[in-house]
């Protein structure tokens, strides 16, 4: 029997037109009042959902109901390995959010979250998973929605000769926003404009505030011409165009992040060959026999660069996790559900890490595989916007943003976790200043990206500029993250990378007021990946 989205079995099309099923939403109304008590017994609510549905066609969760059901989602994505904590999830109820501005406002205050850039309590790096829900779909009614795949995701751009300078996947993505009106300097790790369409404003495109996209410089422990690369990658992995479906209702925009885990970024986003292809580079610079395959030069220099990766971030105290601790933990997880009478659903292909697989304990094994809801959803048109297969530019609209870190729009509702109080008495971050290069563009905000500092942290520093000028090769860039007061520095030898690490995310997360630890990263092109 062939199950939708396993062994490349399209999912279940989902009509927006399409009324919303009644059983759905009683099944998962049971599932949610069955396995938390607390909310007292089910016969009632499901009176008042049913008649919800004769009279209007639609019924609205509960804030329980959602933070729940969201949850589910991510305990039943069966290609993420990092579902040992999915209790965790920092789950913000927008809602009441339709306005592109708002929604822009609680993107940039998701990220700031996720990343640790939210309040002077928190240290830049210190990730936590978060999902922001925005309002569900009526069946037969235009909805609001975010093109890009990811909230941070870098640009590419095609050069004369073929080549690619940037991320070969955004290629498509790059050339539809340009068409749209953004402009940007053509360098190899440019961070893409979020494109909001809402039904009563159409398609706006808003700059990311730097601030907003913590960024890692990647090093070497031993290899000192690494850090000449001029390579870094941001520290959220932010999925935002899946759709979330719980109990019948479907919610287009709702964007989830974890953290990494190394091989999302060493072994894919930096290594496969339709992306950075940073292989050859990195096999020339060892000095290594690429004459022939058997000499293994690939794996040698895929084992430096992720190596080079997981140091990085645990130097600049942003977490991230290897792959043999996120396998074990993944098997911890099935063990915990297996406990509770539950089968965990899981795609090997997907589960398996693209580095040392067979060195792994998720590889010796099969799993159960069941399509379950809660769940997310890649539909098809969401990933054509995503690529770049966009409709004309006609009526397009700019927009017209101010460059200081946004406040969360008054329709916004209250998270069902907060986030942490910023501190008495903290000083505001000051706007930068708009580059005379990009003063006819007002919505365009170019500004320092975040750095992942001990201390001071970003919002008491001045604003720094980022260097112009394109070229073919990445090159570094001021403001990004720096090495850690006392930690190692490049040539000084290995840091210790994996359980040990307070940054690896095998400890509990102090700034989770549920006392739970936070996930870890997503698998690299999976739907709830790098």
């Amino acid at each position: 029997m062939t199950v939708p989205g396993y062994r490349d079995a399209p999912i279940e099309t989902w009509d927006p037109a399409a009324p919303i099923d009644p059983g759905e939403a009683e099944e998962f109304l049971r599932q949610c009042y069955a396995e938390n008590p607390r909310l007292g017994p089910v016969e009632p609510r499901l009176s008042e959902v049913r008649a919800q549905l004769a009279e209007t066609g639609v019924y609205r969760h509960t804030a329980d109901e959602l933070s729940y059901g969201a949850k589910l989602a991510w305990r039943n994505a069966s290609r993420c390995i990092g579902r040992l904590y999915w209790r965790s999830l920092v789950v913000l109820d927008r809602r009441d959010v339709t306005a592109a501005d708002g929604i822009f406002d609680a993107l940039v205050h998701h990220l700031h979250l996720a990343g640790g850039t939210d309040a002077p309590s928190r240290e830049p790096g210190t990730i936590r998973p978060v999902i922001s829900v925005f309002a569900p779909a009526t069946p037969g009614r235009p909805y609001p929605r975010v093109w890009n795949d990811q909230l941070i995701r870098y640009a590419g751009y095609r050069n004369a000769d073929g080549s690619v300078t940037g991320d070969p996947r955004s290629v498509g993505f790059t050339a539809a926003v340009r068409e749209f009106g953004w402009t940007s300097k053509g360098d190899a790790f440019d961070v893409l404009p979020l494109a909001i369409e809402t039904p009563d404003e159409g398609l706006r495109l808003f700059e990311l505030p730097d601030r907003a996209v913590l960024e890692v410089p990647l090093a070497h422990p031993e290899l000192p011409w690494f850090a000449d690369l001029g390579l870094r990658w941001h520290a959220v992995p932010a999925i935002s165009n899946m759709r979330l479906t719980i109990g019948g209702l479907h919610y287009p925009l709702a964007p989830f992040n974890g953290w990494y885990m190394g091989t999302e970024i060493g072994a894919r986003n930096l290594a496969d060959p339709d992306r950075y292809d940073m292989l050859p580079e990195v096999a020339r610079r060892m000095g290594l026999d690429t004459s022939r395959a058997s000499t293994l030069w690939r794996d040698r220099a895929l084992v430096e660069l992720n190596r080079a990766v997981l140091w990085s971030y645990e130097r600049a105290g942003v977490k991230i996790s290897d792959h043999h601790t996120e396998s074990e933990r993944f098997l911890a997880h099935v063990r915990n559900e297996e406990r509770a009478g539950r089968q965990v659903p899981a795609d090997w292909s997907w589960i398996v890490p693209p580095l040392s697989g067979g060195a792994t304990g998720v590889f010796h094994r099969y799993y159960h595989e069941a399509d379950l809801r809660p769940n997310f959803y890649l539909d098809d048109e969401a990933r054509a916007l995503s690529r770049g297969d966009v409709p004309a530019p006609a009526g397009r609209h700019a927009a017209q943003r101010s460059v200081a870190a946004p406040e969360p729009s008054a329709g916004a509702s209250e998270p069902l976790v907060a986030a942490p109080e910023p501190l008495a008495g903290a000083p505001e971050l000051p706007p930068p200043a708009l580059k005379p290069d990009y003063v006819a563009l007002p919505w365009y905000a170019p500004g320092p990206r975040t750095e992942a500092l001990p201390l001071p942290l970003p919002w008491a520093e001045p604003p720094r500029s980022t260097p112009s000028g394109a070229g073919p090769a990445p090159q570094p860039r001021s403001g990004l993250a720096q090495p850690r007061s006392g930690l190692a520095q490049p040539g000084s030898g290995p840091a210790q990378s994996g359980s040990g690490s307070a940054q690896s995310g095998s400890g509990p997360d102090p700034d989770d007021a549920s006392g739970a630890e936070s996930p870890p990263a997503l698998r690299p092109a999976c739907p709830l990946g790098h």
